[in-house]
């Protein structure tokens, strides 16, 4: 999967009993104008190691060199002029002493109203230029930062806040009857502040004029907090029971855990020119920006626009980023046949993908059109931070090699036993210091991730080989179970998506009294490309063996559920096949 050159080569598999039969996958060259990096850099440690050492020199605290809030404070006060952030959508710019100032201002507003260390904002709205203002604001003095899925109904609503319990709420105006509907309705008392001029509710601006003016920058001194301990961020997941949850993040989490983001490179400061934000606050790739656009010192492009794919076009060829991270979904969708020309892709030095499985077709595609660029396909877990793989030193094919502040082990699911022979498929657990502190306010659900000594069970099945490069098979929750033999719905997947008519794809399986499961290809085609429900099936009929089969059938759609954070939402597919199929 990751796209860097190498050898052609067949990996003999042993295939344990629970792990899914694979036919060893050749593995494919780059073009010679493709630009790959062999081995990963520590350059950005020794980097923010300087940025902390200066920090820790001035306060004489040495926990400080994990305080996200005084590393990004000392950033953006040693380049006032650098541009921090573009809106897209409206021209706004920010420099680094424009966020100062205001970053500032809101965080002697929240002191003011009694904002403390540990209590809650929940920031729900498009990425606004003032949305990361109030993220360092909060980081400044301990606060914890939620970031949520702006689009919830209602009830989705109630929920999210009965279990983050925020003090302050900041969303777009657009949306805040439907918050202040959700508040009333768990009769929470919440302050609302829009992002956007508001007729119901203090603005942004308002509410830092009104109460942030009780120091000046110069004067201005953050929280001391245990950064080791002092919760920072609160990530939305499913972790790997499907059940929607929270990771609880520290500010050392994110300070050891971001950075493996940006080993591909050893230019610092400034790795990249500008970067493209596609990502919307709740997701953890978009926080990595966030974070380290101050200390890395790079500018970010974002808007406060619906990001829709004509939108998007034309942030790219104007602004023309360097860099992008997003899921697969979405760049599937940008390099579509019949709308890629709009874009031009020759601005990006470096794409990096992850969130789910990448097709076989994607990387085609993206050898095709956005031939300046390195790829790189990045496995990681919430749980974690961030990678949990080094995506730039693996061989092609797998989805990256060990990194080395991680423990890892593969354990048979069905025996716990750890596997200790290549080749041989089992459940990654990982331990190390950018693990989380858990579920917020679900210790239950802690408890069924965590180890009693201390492992993150992963969720995920993968195998490796003897040189430690691991190869991802399948969530093992999303397995289905044909007469006893394992069925991979990404395995399945892959094949579907080398049809030129299909543009997204998503296997799910209905139940079968005799047979256990009967795989269902529900596939999204490409416009004005006429695809039929025989072709998909003898495609998969050409490639896979018998037990792999579409017995359930395939199913067009318009559009794939998806989850807030882009990957296809398994159980509401799998609902709709069931109503659709009469189950």
């Amino acid at each position: 999967m990751v796209m860097l050159r190498g050898l052609v080569r067949t990996v003999r598999l042993k295939v344990s009993r629970f792990s899914p039969e694979r036919k060893p996958q050749p593995q494919h060259r780059l073009p010679r104008k493709m630009k790959y990096h062999k081995h990963a850099s520590d350059a950005v440690f020794w980097y923010l190691n300087e940025l902390g050492s200066r920090v820790v020199a001035k306060t004489g605290i040495p926990s400080d060199r994990h305080h996200i809030g005084k590393l990004i404070l000392q950033s953006l006060k040693d380049a006032p002029d650098f541009v921090m952030q573009i809106d897209g959508g409206t021209g706004d710019i920010d420099t680094f002493q424009d966020a100062l100032e205001k970053s500032v201002g809101c965080a002697n507003a929240f002191r003011t109203i009694g904002l403390k260390a540990d209590d809650v904002i929940l920031v729900m709205a498009p990425n606004f230029t003032n949305l990361t203002i109030s993220i360092y604001a909060a980081f400044y003095l301990g606060i914890i930062v939620a970031g949520v899925d702006s689009t919830l109904g209602i009830m989705e609503l109630e929920e999210t806040f009965k279990l983050r319990l925020p003090k302050v709420i900041f969303c777009g105006s657009e949306r805040e009857e439907d918050v202040a509907e959700a508040l009333r309705n768990i009769k929470l008392d919440v302050r609302i502040v829009t992002y956007n001029k508001s007729e119901n509710n203090m603005s942004f601006v308002e509410f830092v004029e009104k109460y942030g003016s009780s120091t000046t920058v110069d004067e201005f001194k953050p929280a001391e907090i245990d950064p080791v301990e002092q919760l920072c961020l609160l990530v939305s997941t499913s972790g790997t029971t499907g059940t929607p949850k929270c990771a609880a993040l520290t500010h050392k989490n994110l300070m050891i855990g971001v950075p493996y983001i940006w080993v591909y490179t050893s230019n610092f400061p400034k790795p990249i020119e500008r970067a493209l934000i596609v990502s919307p606050v709740q997701w953890l790739s978009a926080t990595f920006s966030f974070i380290l656009s101050p200390m890395l010192r790079f500018t970010r492009i974002q808007t406060s626009l619906p990001l829709t794919i004509e939108h998007t076009y034309f942030l790219i060829n104007k602004y023309k980023p360097s860099y992008m991270m997003l899921s697969p979904t979405l760049m599937t969708t940008l390099l579509n046949p019949l709308e890629r020309n709009k874009c031009d892709f020759t601005s990006f030095k470096v794409i990096m993908l992850a969130g789910s499985a990448v097709t076989q077709t994607l990387q085609e595609d993206l050898k095709n059109f956005v031939m300046n660029a390195e790829v790189y396909i990045g496995y990681g877990l919430s749980e974690v931070t961030s990678f949990a793989l080094d995506p730039v030193s693996a061989y092609p094919g797998s989805i990256g090699r060990p990194l080395k502040h991680f423990q890892y082990r593969l354990v048979d699911p069905n025996t716990q036993e750890d596997i200790l022979e290549p080749n041989v498929t089992g459940e990654l657990w990982l331990k190390g210091p950018s693990s989380f502190k858990g579920y917020y306010n679900n210790p239950q659900a802690t408890a069924e991730i965590y180890t009693e000594d201390g492992w993150i069970k992963s969720g995920d099945l993968l195998y490796r080989d003897e040189n430690w490069n691991f190869y991802y098979i399948e969530r093992l929750k999303m397995l289905l179970k044909y007469r006893n033999h394992h069925i991979s719905p990404t395995e399945v997947e892959s094949v579907i998506n080398k049809h030129p008519g299909v543009l997204h794809v998503a296997v799910t399986g209905i139940p079968d009294d005799e047979c256990g499961d009967l795989a269902v290809a529900c596939v999204v085609p490409h416009h004005n490309i006429k695809v039929t429900a025989q072709e998909i099936k003898d495609l998969v009929k050409e490639s896979l063996t018998d037990t792999k089969q579409l017995r359930g059938g395939v199913i067009f759609m318009e559009q794939l559920p998806l989850t807030s954070t882009s990957k296809v939402n398994r159980a509401v597919l799998k609902k709709i096949v069931r109503d659709m199929k009469g189950e």
